[in-house]
């Protein structure tokens, strides 16, 4: 309560540090988003863990409820369809993927262990999907991985030589493509947002939250949802 409380009387500096925190990254699309709200996609996908995508798709919801200019989408690689989480959630998605659609992709893990089923392995192989993440890259789009889902932007080439992090069991994967890993449970580095851990989908979509929105509306989400975010946010200059 008293980091909320923190949070709150801290509104408005921190809103205006997180507007230009992002202008940079999406200074293709800054002139489109003024008078728009911003536009998250969350990219799922046979065998994503549903922490991955459901926590940070609730966090996005509550922030737009709590006045953040948000509107968020689940969206599927190759268009509309059902798809089947990693512990047999299924979800009917109605919108395809676009890569150059959004302002931030949130692309999820999921099926780490199972290099033979469905999972980030598969999405780390599909070429579709991986010029994809390059062609949302270049026009100017955030990319934000949580967990292994960093691991699908490492095997698009986004990644290499930047400060990043990832679930645990994959530093290493994460380090031999690369990527500069650090120890933080969200790493800013303007364009790409990575987190490390199934549950960090909240924190890394609470600080997008207070990023785009700033820390008020970051605050009620955190008050509704009765979670604070945890861990280190490392924001590169």
């Amino acid at each position: 309560m008293r980091r909320r409380n923190l949070l709150q009387a801290s509104a408005a500096g921190v809103a205006a540090t997180a507007v230009g925190a992002s202008a940079s990254p999406a200074a293709a699309h800054g002139a489109s988003r003024k008078n728009r709200p911003t536009r998250v996609h969350i990219l799922v996908y046979d065998g994503a863990e549903e922490q991955d995508f459901i926590g940070p798709r609730d966090v996005f919801g509550h922030a737009a409820h709590a006045g953040g200019a948000l509107e968020t989408s689940l969206v599927r690689p190759g268009g509309p369809g059902e798809v089947t989480g990693a512990f047999g959630t299924r979800i009917l998605v109605d919108q395809g993927w676009e890569p150059t659609e959004a302002d931030i992709l949130v692309v999820p893990g999921g099926g780490w262990g199972n290099p033979d089923g469905p999972g980030i392995h598969r999405l780390r192989e599909d070429p579709s999907v991986l010029r994809g993440l390059r062609r949302a890259r270049r026009s100017g789009v955030v990319l934000a991985g949580v967990c292994t889902g960093v691991l699908a932007l490492s095997a698009a080439g986004l990644v290499e030589g930047r400060p990043c992090t990832t679930h645990h069991l994959t530093k290493d994967v994460l380090e031999q493509e690369g990527g500069d890993v650090v120890a933080a449970r969200v790493v800013d580095d303007r364009d790409l947002v990575t987190a490390g851990g199934v549950t960090s989908g909240l924190d890394l979509a609470l600080w997008m939250v207070t990023r785009e929105c700033g820390s008020a509306v970051a605050a009620r989400v955190e008050a509704v949802m009765e979670y604070e975010q945890r861990g280190v946010v490392r924001r590169e200059d």
